[in-house]
């Protein structure tokens, strides 16, 4: 110590004593305020409710108005159109029936697990994807910045397929429907069929021709579609619209997007039911396949659709959950919210392929019909002899049991003859087993069976609204993704925001409404998403199961809850999620390089796809994808590792008080053993920095600053004076 050391500290004891008399002798005036201010704090730790509630101060973050809207707010962003066109796509590809089992399993070990989390950390913190991860660990912090990338990314070109539908649903009140038919072309002479659309189908024709007018290669931009740039300005007019209030204006609208779909797919499958064939698709489905099932490649398959299908790490989970009460049982809606999407799945299967089987049914009897005209023809001309026919058959009327036997017959009598007939088998399996997925299913597919339903349109008009609601139940939440944490960081008025950006994400969305701009829609979909969100999830996992704590973690869920979650959800965090999920990244990289990076384009002359190779901007643009997604996170790393930011200037480090209400982030609590949960809000943790006054004055009380914010609650006074070593005070 040194030789004046007494002498210091003598002065700061008087310093101290005279601070308290002051204390004392205003108690009257400003220790009242203290103490009320005190009081509110100490009441909502013993409620065990946000610091917010009950202050008094305008800016009060906004709540749920009812548990069942924030439910329909979560199912609404998990259950998207992947549901619809993806999933009956992975389940058919990858063993039918025997699929489910994998896809389960993986729910239980990755997708209800790392949704809880999010959930649990959203809740607790009250803040989006920035906030919670910047308070959790600050040099972690570009976990959300990354997680507003993707979303970013991801609603750019989401939104071009919710302008896709719209532009169908709008030409959907028209008898017949426009793609029920090739057009004709007349010239001087004579009217025909469009070639192109006679070499392909009039579904495939009006969506690649009359809806994307599509170029032939990504190169080719062609200029801008202006059908589907009005289409695409609808689209996002509707989320501004419908997100410029936050969960105040998106909230009451969860209640018809969210469930209009259910009614949706019910009717459909009601309907389908009654439509010959239907059951054969369903059979057909679900007819299990169990070698498939043990090939490694269905389980990477089935983990990426659990993945994705409950947004995971998009930070729209976060997002909501930060809008309930701390003491919500986010456990009972982690695994409701992940059944419902799992069930709502199985629900679109089962109407996908009610539907595609009772198309297949309508091509399968126009087979059999082309192909019994051309056997009569045969016999006529003494190709086949009358004897091997069944006296029973009768060609005019067959059935397709009849067709099938006659087909045996004459491929047995004319085994050296045979393929020179070209006769079809016209088996409804040939027809089912042509695996579709994506804009294919939804705009090709499932538009070409509805032109075969009685009152066509109406169908139409009901699957495209149905499609538009999936897709803006999504795309709230991938918005919110992005609003909260901006708002939540920077203080930015939230209406102000949402405007801008979705008018900057309109403008950027035009490269998406291009001749070409169906290419680029694939480009974003396999490159800005996958490998980013990936890397988002296990860096939340390690940051919580590692950096944090998982015992600090489920003792502070113990708090929340009021109970302790299953043992089982310790060993997944802590062990089997982790692995899982690395595993399935280096699966993901694996498979990606493996894969040609390129797309399929539209070929006029052809009229059919081929696969092309992205030429070298086109693989730049695919990398800067990835890049960018995931260049926050060592960025922010690197600027709090080396200090290259002041945490005392009142940016995203600093931390300001009123009546016990945190104003801005805290940082710099790495080391902190405060729990998140545990009873400790930002406003309870000290002060990372002395010699600074950092403290907001009370009102009432203008010569003494107070500071409720103790580890255990109790204020004290503070002067200005310069720093020193907590040894000389």
């Amino acid at each position: 110590m040194p030789k004046n050391s007494k002498v210091v500290k003598r002065e700061l004891d008087d310093e101290v004593i005279e601070s308290v008399k002051d204390l004392l002798s205003n108690e009257d005036s400003a220790d009242d305020a203290f103490k009320k201010s005190e009081l509110i704090v100490d009441v909502q730790e013993e409620k065990d409710t946000d610091a917010e509630e009950g202050s008094e101060v305008e800016d009060e973050r906004p709540a749920w108005n009812s548990k069942l809207q924030y439910i329909l707010a979560q199912v609404g962003f998990s259950v998207g159109l992947g549901n619809v066109w993806r999933f009956p796509y992975l389940c058919q590809k990858n063993g039918g029936g025997a699929y489910l089992l994998p896809y389960l399993i993986l729910l239980l070990v990755i997708g209800i697990p790392l949704f809880f989390l999010e959930l649990s950390v959203g809740q607790r913190i009250r803040r989006g994807s920035i906030g919670v991860w910047n308070y959790i660990s600050p040099k972690l912090g570009g976990i959300g910045f990354a997680s507003c990338v993707v979303c970013f990314f991801v609603a750019l070109y989401y939104n071009v397929i919710i302008g896709w539908s719209l532009f169908y649903f709008s030409q959907s009140f028209q008898q017949p429907l426009p793609w029920d038919q090739c057009p004709l072309v007349k010239n001087a002479s004579h009217t025909f069929v469009e070639p192109e659309c006679e070499k392909s189908s009039a579904t495939t024709y009006y969506w690649y021709r009359e809806a994307l007018n599509i170029s032939s290669s990504i190169s080719e931009s062609g200029g801008l579609n202006w059908k589907m740039t009005v289409c695409l300005l609808a689209a996002w007019v509707m989320v501004c619209l419908a997100m410029i209030k936050g969960i105040q204006s998106s909230g009451k609208i969860m209640y018809f997007s969210s469930l209009f779909p259910y009614v949706v797919l019910i009717c459909f499958l009601i309907r389908a039911l009654f439509l010959s064939g239907s059951i054969d698709g369903i059979r057909h489905m679900f007819t299990p396949k169990l070698e498939i099932m043990l090939e490694p490649k269905v389980w990477r398959e089935a983990a990426t659709q659990v993945f994705f299908a409950l947004g995971l790490g998009f930070g729209g989970v976060i997002a909501f959950s930060s809008y309930n009460k701390r003491d919500n049982n986010c456990h009972f809606d982690a695994v409701l919210v992940s059944f419902i999407n799992f069930f709502t799945s199985v629900l679109a299967t089962l109407v996908v392929f009610a539907v595609l089987g009772f198309k297949a049914n309508v091509i399968n009897e126009k087979c059999i019909a082309e192909n019994s005209k051309m056997i009569i023809t045969f016999l006529k001309m003494g190709n086949i002899s009358q004897d091997i026919i069944p006296h029973h058959i009768n060609f005019s009327a067959v059935t397709t049991e009849d067709y099938h036997l006659v087909y045996d017959i004459i491929q047995k009598v004319k085994e050296g003859e045979f393929p020179a007939l070209h006769l079809n088998s016209c088996q409804i399996e040939d027809e089912l087993n042509k695996v579709v997925q994506g804009t294919g299913l939804a705009f090709i597919a499932f538009t070409e069976a509805m032109t075969h339903f009685p009152a066509s349109p109406f169908w139409s008009v009901m699957f495209f609204l149905m499609l538009v609601n999936l897709g803006l139940g999504s795309m709230f939440g991938t918005i919110e993704g992005i609003i909260t944490p901006i708002v939540d960081t920077f203080k930015v008025r939230k209406e102000i925001l949402t405007i801008i950006c979705c008018l900057l994400a309109f403008c950027i969305g035009l490269i998406f409404v291009q001749r070409s701009g169906n290419y680029f829609v694939t480009m974003f979909d396999d490159y800005s998403a996958t490998l980013p969100l990936l890397i988002v999830v296990i860096l939340e996992n390690i940051a919580v199961s590692f950096v944090y704590g998982i015992d600090k973690f489920v003792e502070d869920l113990r708090d929340m809850l009021g109970f302790v979650p299953n043992r089982y959800y310790y060993y997944m965090w802590k062990y089997i999620s982790p692995l899982m999920l690395l595993s399935l990244l280096i699966a993901s990289v694996v498979n990606m390089g493996l894969s040609p990076p390129g797309y399929n384009a539209w070929i006029e002359d052809k009229a059919s796809e081929e696969f092309l190779s992205y030429p070298t901007w086109g693989m730049v643009v695919c990398v800067s994808l990835v890049v960018l997604a995931i260049l926050p996170v060592p960025i922010v790393f690197v600027i709090r590792r080396c200090n290259l930011i002041d945490d005392s200037s009142g940016n995203l480090a600093s931390v300001t008080y009123k009546r016990g209400r945190v104003l801005k982030e805290p940082v710099n609590l790495e080391g902190d053993d405060a729990s998140l949960i545990h009873g400790k809000i930002p406003s309870e943790l000290s002060s990372p920095n002395f010699g600074k006054n950092i403290y907001r004055k009370q009102s009432g009380s203008p010569t003494l600053d107070t500071a409720p914010n103790g580890r255990y609650g109790i204020g004290y006074l503070m002067a200005d004076m310069p720093d020193m070593p907590e040894s000389d005070l």
